[in-house]
């Protein structure tokens, strides 16, 4: 497995970050674009809550996936994207506003769970596995796509035994990751090659390793997949899209059901006030995302 990118394919990320992200910045704090007006039952909220009004809390993000979480192409000191916008009016329904701090997509619950961030809203699925570093706040549907090399050169058409033999890039600690990994005893069983994988720490990579030859496939949500096809149309293609069985959450710290119960309570209203699925709308994503607040915990 590799974690290091080609010279060819390093050029290739250079280019992808001048021309959708901007400036990229490996780590730190850069402020958000604007702030969404909160529902007017967060007021009651604020008083039933009162613990985080006027206080700045710290949200990690892996700010490398264009719609969720990047860095503005027009301001390289700011950050846009849908789960940017929701932390805001999270924030502003709260009383409190955010800082972010942004780190390789691995690290996102360590970053947590040290106590170096207070918070994670970026595209992170909720998984059992992740729920015993964090509690999840669950808001949005999981829809994955297959992108592929224009003219799909492999004819891969999912996540199954047509990977077998495929070079596929997936970023380090990403639920499809053993999604893959499970192909390849079937691909043995069946006399194939066995899918390889190629790990890299943000999608942009991923996305790159496909440009750059190096890899044949990546699966990820499928608004990250529509939107690098946006970016690349004579380059890079949609193979498929395929339903995964999981969530994307907003991760809290398991020692603090507190501020879990105030954060659910904050999307609840912003959930039923229509805020939610606007800015679906706006950044482009699809409606069909939207999903009523739930919990995931582990003891």
């Amino acid at each position: 497995m590799h974690r290091w990118l080609s010279g060819e394919a390093r050029r290739a990320s250079l280019l992808w970050r001048r021309a959708v992200l901007g400036a990229v910045v490996a780590a730190g704090f850069l402020a958000p674009v604007g702030v969404q007006a909160a529902p007017a039952a967060c007021a009651t909220l604020q008083e039933k809550y009162p613990d985080w009004k006027g206080k700045t809390l710290v949200n990690a993000i892996n700010p490398h996936t264009p719609g969720y979480e990047a860095i503005d192409p027009k301001d390289p000191s700011k950050y846009v994207g849908f789960d940017i916008d929701l932390g805001e009016e999270i924030g502003e329904c709260l009383g409190f506003k955010l800082t972010y701090k942004a780190v390789t997509f691995a690290a996102l619950l360590t970053t947590l769970a040290s106590g170096q961030a207070d918070i994670v809203i970026s595209d992170i699925y909720a998984t059992e596995e992740r729920a015993k570093a964090a509690d999840f706040i669950t808001y949005s549907k999981v829809f994955d796509g297959v992108l592929v090399a224009k003219g799909n050169p492999k004819k891969i058409t999912g996540i199954n035994t047509s990977m077998c033999g495929a070079a596929a890039a997936e970023n380090t600690g990403f639920v499809e990751v053993p999604l893959v990994q499970a192909l390849m005893p079937l691909c043995k069983a069946a006399g194939k090659p066995e899918p390889t994988l190629q790990l890299y720490d943000n999608n942009a990579n991923c996305i790159q390793a496909i440009l750059a030859g190096c890899a044949d496939t990546y699966v990820n949500d499928v608004n990250t997949v529509d939107n690098a096809v946006k970016a690349y149309p004579d380059k890079l293609e949609k193979a498929i899209a395929v339903t995964i069985p999981y969530s994307v959450g907003i991760a809290v710290p398991k020692n603090k059901p507190k501020f879990r119960e105030a954060v659910m309570a904050a999307l609840t209203e912003i959930y039923k006030s229509g805020d939610q699925l606007a800015l679906l709308k706006k950044w482009g994503l699809d409606p069909e995302n939207l999903k009523e607040p739930g919990l995931l915990t582990v003891d």
